[in-house]
């Protein structure tokens, strides 16, 4: 089964990123964006279903779209005025069915770093 997930760590505490909003999008010819759907971390920074399946998934690029300024916000964490960061965007493209495509975000208010997991 053809699917998407995401993890989302906290380089500033250590810990997992709780209540991040989480977008996806596929990108059309036109580098238009088509909207597939809206999550939000859970608990351990993971989402609690991934954004599609096979029934759903056609080879592409898209784009998970991370909300990060209102998660650093609620944690106290002392950012610039304006937040240097505030969402972070990453294009992949998925080109395999019946594949499992997982990718972690760690963040921090000043950077980030994504890798294909597993």
């Amino acid at each position: 089964m053809t699917t998407l997930s995401t993890h989302v760590l906290d380089l500033a505490s250590g810990k997992p990123a709780k209540g991040i909003a989480v977008s996806l999008y596929k990108l059309q010819d036109d580098n238009e964006r088509l909207w597939i759907g809206d999550t939000i971390t859970n608990e351990g920074g993971r989402i609690d279903q991934p954004f599609f399946s096979n029934e759903t998934f056609t080879p592409g690029e898209y784009e998970l779209l991370f909300d990060i300024e209102p998660y650093f916000i609620r944690e106290s964490v002392q950012t610039s005025t304006p937040a240097f960061l505030t969402k972070v965007a990453v294009r992949i493209g998925l080109s395999e069915a019946f594949e499992h495509y997982h990718v972690p975000l760690l963040v921090s208010p000043w950077g980030y770093q994504i890798y294909r997991g597993s």
